[in-house]
């Protein structure tokens, strides 16, 4: 009897193993209308903002999206001239083939040490602009060596610059961390490990209220009636100390 218990285990073990594989879809999800925007192996749909052909910063390894390092940067760059300091440009990518209006995004993120990112929702391209200049971002930070973590509303999983994620329940760089973000017809939700960090609703009088207390206040495309209802989705090369990305899925609402 022991010994067909610990078969049962081990057989039980594999299948939860096999069911967390990263990068896959349960049957369950399928169902629910979920899809993956990165498979793994390849960046099919990805793209940098405002431009064609992912930039040699971006690398997929063993299953993770990944924006590398400053110092693995300056190993791609050519010496710069006259003894200038080399300039090390920054490349935010975005899922390219659909905009996204009424969804629950979920993404899995690892970030460096010191490290600093974001994911942005209903982007809008603006010609010669990065892609926060018209896009909202949830940021994603090592809170505790990051240069960026004085500032509550800069602290990981909050609605940067304008909404503090709270609980802060992120986890300590080079650790996977969840986020899921939700939009229905303008209210927003974060859940960062599986709690609900912040919400707010877009296009209200409040938001325009927030807004105006932030860096934005005075920025074309977060007045109204923007942010724009539908856009797509991005990852941002803060230009610092890398950050990974597996299991990025969406479904629409």
């Amino acid at each position: 009897m022991r010994t067909i218990i610990l078969s049962l285990l081990v057989v039980v073990g594999a299948m939860s193993i096999q069911a967390q594989k990263a990068n896959t879809l349960s049957a369950q999800e399928k169902k629910d209308g979920w899809v993956l925007l990165f498979d793994g192996k390849s960046f099919d749909g990805w793209r940098p903002c405002n431009g064609t052909g992912i930039p040699d910063f971006w690398e997929i390894k063993k299953g993770v999206l990944r924006v590398i390092t400053n110092a693995e940067k300056r190993a791609k760059l050519p010496p710069a001239e006259d003894g200038q300091r080399q300039r090390i440009p920054s490349v935010d990518i975005l899922y390219g083939n659909k905009k996204f209006e009424n969804f629950e995004l979920s993404i899995d993120w690892n970030v460096g040490k010191g490290g600093n990112s974001g994911v942005f929702y209903s982007v809008i391209e603006i010609p010669g602009q990065p892609i926060f200049i018209a896009g909202v971002e949830v940021q994603l930070l090592d809170n505790i060596d990051a240069g960026d973590n004085r500032v509550y509303n800069h602290l990981a999983g909050s609605l940067y610059d304008i909404l503090p994620a709270v609980p802060q329940n992120a986890k300590p760089a080079g650790q996977w961390n969840t986020l899921v973000i939700r939009k229905k017809d303008g209210l927003v939700t974060h859940t960062q490990n599986g709690r609900k960090v912040c919400e707010y609703t877009l296009w209200t009088p409040q938001w325009y209220k927030l807004v105006a207390g932030s860096k934005f206040a005075k920025w074309e495309y977060f007045q109204e009636p923007y942010p724009a209802k539908a856009g797509f989705i991005g990852l941002q090369d803060h230009n610092d100390y890398g950050c990974s990305f597996r299991n990025i899925k969406i479904r629409e609402l």
